[in-house]
């Protein structure tokens, strides 16, 4: 099968990956995790396992003289009752930071979802190869993206040339964590989520913890973000608060001290920016939670709708205005003592102009033209020359 080159084959190890918190050894391979084994022990739901085991921000980084390389892996697909398929998963070939090419890996497992039932069966498959051919002449740092939504077990790493692992760039390491929005939801490839472009505009190196249905202020997250090396740190709170139907305003504000105490322990100056919820007109007075319109699921257009009732906020049911007006007020009492501490208007990102230009497609994620417009927002109120984070760091 791959007698037209000589092919070395690499161990894929933790020193050739980037933005992953673990990696598991698996029957075939290895399989990266954005969140350490002790978290995701500490929790048995079913989304956050799927969200958690994506690779968004995960990339394969390594230098070489290689002209060919390969990639055997085992990718998870996700096929949902009654809908179209979902396209395969995107990987990014950057070449001294450029992207050079892109493919998708056919094959692997297929997890099979019943959003009626809530029920999900997973079918075992055969890996698949991704081949990129072409690559300039010399020495060259080579980023290989994996796809941003699909669980992706690595199996072997075949190059025409040795490979060892990139030099330190010396580029300050932002820590990223919110929702599915900040996972990717429904960008076009895993360089243009909008943490992945914010992060190329900002020349920083991207962890990303946006964990799809998962931006819940667990405690074990706090303690993933705390213990994790960074010289830049974001959250984004909200709307998994509020579509989940998760707590009440009485736990929401003591529940946002303890994970911001957290990341604290670890991280007592690291300039830290809490962002608030973009815009989502179906929550911004109504409460969650949110359920999918299964109405025209078989013609590929899911939408999601908001099941509550505005008259429950005054018993304590959450929805934006009330987290943007809790989360504004929380930072200020903070930032009095913390002159590090950040606060960023989600709005700001995404508000009543961008809605009416670039409406969510099913009301609430983003398509892949406002994950770029999000990116280069936020690049310019964290990265730019008056950003928040311009100065601070190491």
């Amino acid at each position: 099968m791959h007698t037209e080159h000589d092919w070395i084959t690499t161990p894929i190890t933790a020193d050739l990956l980037r933005g992953a918190l673990d990696l598991e050894r698996t029957e075939h391979g290895v399989l990266p995790h954005r969140l350490p084994a002790k978290a995701r022990a500490q929790c048995a739901d079913g989304q956050l396992a799927m969200a958690e085991s994506q690779p968004s921000g995960v990339r394969l980084v390594f230098r070489t003289r290689a002209t060919a390389l390969e990639l055997d892996s085992r990718p998870t697909k996700r096929v949902y009752v009654g809908a179209p398929f979902r396209p395969d998963g995107v990987y990014d070939l950057l070449v001294d930071g450029r992207r050079a090419g892109q493919g998708v890996v056919k094959g692997g497992n297929t997890l099979t979802i019943d959003m009626t039932t809530g029920t999900a069966e997973i079918q075992s498959g055969p890996p698949g190869t991704l081949r990129f051919d072409d690559l300039p002449d010399g020495v060259k740092d080579v980023e290989i993206w994996l796809p941003h939504n699909e669980t992706t077990e690595l199996v072997a790493l075949r190059t025409d040339a040795p490979v060892e692992p990139a030099p330190d760039s010396g580029r300050r390491v932002w820590l990223h964590h919110g929702s599915s929005i900040s996972h990717g939801s429904d960008a076009a490839s895993p360089t243009t989520t909008w943490p992945a472009l914010a992060a190329s505009l900002g020349d920083v190196e991207l962890i990303n913890l946006g964990l799809g249905g998962s931006a819940l202020l667990d405690p074990f997250t706090a303690r993933a973000l705390r213990d994790t090396p960074a010289d830049l740190i974001s959250v984004k709170i909200g709307i998994n608060l509020v579509n989940a139907d998760l707590m009440r305003l009485r736990a929401f504000g003591p529940a946002v001290h303890g994970f911001l105490d957290t990341i604290r322990e670890g991280h007592p100056t690291t300039p830290l920016l809490v962002v608030s919820p973009l815009l989502c007109p179906i929550h911004e007075d109504t409460p969650g939670p949110s359920a999918p319109d299964f109405a025209n699921l078989s013609e590929g257009r899911l939408r999601f709708v908001a099941m509550g009732d505005p008259a429950e906020r005054a018993s304590g049911k959450l929805t934006l205005r009330v987290i943007r007006d809790e989360l504004a007020r929380i930072v200020e009492q903070r930032a009095a003592e913390d002159p590090n501490l950040h606060h960023l208007d989600g709005r700001d990102l995404y508000g009543e102009t961008d809605s009416a230009e670039l409406p969510l497609p099913d009301d609430l994620h983003p398509d892949a033209a406002t994950h770029r417009r999000i990116g280069e927002r936020f690049a310019e109120a964290a990265f730019g020359a008056d950003g928040v984070f311009v100065d601070g760091g190491v």
